[in-house]
């Protein structure tokens, strides 16, 4: 069985595949699960792209809602009878009229043919609809990526998220009152677009910055996840071949510097200096939603900038082959993904993502250029360290 975390994906077979839905119910609150079949632009083409408890058959049978009780939900898709406008199908748990919120759901799973399984860590949502998961096409063939990722305003923002219309209800009549005298009508302020789904960082759009609140940001998680494969000693064994790191360098206000990485035992600090910290170094592929560096928003002031970096510690580099993502989460923003989609040749080293403290806020730019090793990728940079060999 492999068990999926936010973010994480497994590929899964072209063909008929089975989504078993479970859930704790809430006294007093339906929970509704849905389907929505999404083209490239992340939205439904129309009403027929839509599998629910009032349409559960939907593109001929190619997606098919097969049970839904009081606690558990059951969809069937036939992959290979999707058309290839189709990228992705997200599928969704809303709590009908936000009666609640997924904090009180203690149990919420799913389970996909192939033996995958994705736990929803449902503590502390305050959402009341959530993206449980997606099945998506990565270079012509089908995975599937738990997401976990919600709206507060329940329904609505979920629909309008993936292009569907909600209608408003009808206001009450108000009294007939005098015409007032004709003035000119103010032009309209545009309405600022929000996404909530995950921003990629990529050639095209290269960087983001995102400005502080009231709240400060948080603490910031930024996670590192490849294709865990199926082991058998292939290079996609994480448990045979490869040994994919996440690491930074970093630079404070005050001029110091440093690198925080497994490699060493440079685990770092959250709660003082340098308020980043690596959260464990999984070596045995038995963390699923692979390895994560945190960092202190409350002190963000306290930081210059921080370059996030992966490198392989064992195993042949091949960086395209990974399917590595790094994921970086920032409390009440949509989650920024930087895909590690090129080849780097012999070169075992890749600087991913660039955070920089510019007036406050938080830069992030997409990077994704390779290195032989620390002390180069140091020199790219100017950090001006010096470097000795290590080992963990």
């Amino acid at each position: 069985m492999t068990t999926l975390g936010p973010g994480a994906n497994a590929p899964v077979a072209t063909g008929q595949v089975r989504v078993d839905i479970s859930y704790s119910a809430i006294p007093g609150a339906d929970i509704d699960v849905s389907a929505f079949v999404l083209g490239a632009a992340g939205k439904v083409r129309g009403d027929t792209d839509m599998c629910f408890y009032g349409q559960t058959n939907v593109l001929g049978g190619a997606v098919q809602m097969t049970e839904s009780s009081a606690g558990r939900a059951g969809f069937t898709l036939d992959l290979s009878r999707l058309e290839a406008a189709v990228e992705k199908v997200a599928l969704t748990a809303t709590i009908y009229e936000n009666k609640a919120s997924f904090d009180r759901v203690s149990h919420l799973a799913l389970t996909v043919t192939g033996g995958i399984e994705a736990q929803i860590p449902t503590a502390g949502m305050k959402e009341t609809a959530l993206i449980l998961g997606e099945f998506y096409r990565r270079q012509g063939e089908w995975k599937f990526r738990c997401v976990a990722q919600g709206f507060a305003g329940g329904l609505e923002p979920l629909a309008q998220h993936f292009g569907v219309e909600v209608a408003a209800p009808a206001p009450a009549p108000a009294a007939p009152t005098p015409a007032p005298a004709p003035v000119p009508a103010p032009a309209a302020a545009p309405k600022p677009s929000v996404s909530l789904s995950k921003i990629t960082l990529d050639k095209t759009r290269s960087s983001i910055s995102l400005e502080k609140t009231a709240d400060g940001f948080g603490e910031i998680k930024v996670n590192l996840n490849w294709n865990k494969g199926k082991g058998g000693g292939g290079f996609f064994s994480r448990n045979n071949a490869i040994d994919l790191d996440v690491g930074c360098l970093y630079e404070l206000q005050d001029g110091s510097k440093g690198v925080v990485q497994a490699l060493g035992n440079c685990f770092g600090e959250l709660n003082r200096d340098p308020y980043i910290q690596l959260k464990g170094d999984d070596r045995t592929g038995a963390v699923s939603d692979g390895e994560w560096l945190h960092i202190n928003g409350k002190h963000w002031g306290e930081i210059r900038r921080v370059l996030v970096f992966a490198f392989i510690y064992e195993g042949a580099p091949n960086w395209r082959e990974t399917d590595g993502v790094v994921t970086i989460h920032v409390p009440g923003q949509p989650p920024i993904e930087v895909r590690l989609n090129e080849e780097g040749g012999r070169l075992g080293m890749c600087a991913i993502a660039l955070l920089e403290n510019v007036g406050g806020s938080v830069k992030v730019s997409r990077r994704v250029d390779f290195h032989k090793g620390h002390s180069l990728m140091d020199k790219a940079y100017g950090w001006g360290m010096r470097w000795a060999a290590g080992s963990k």
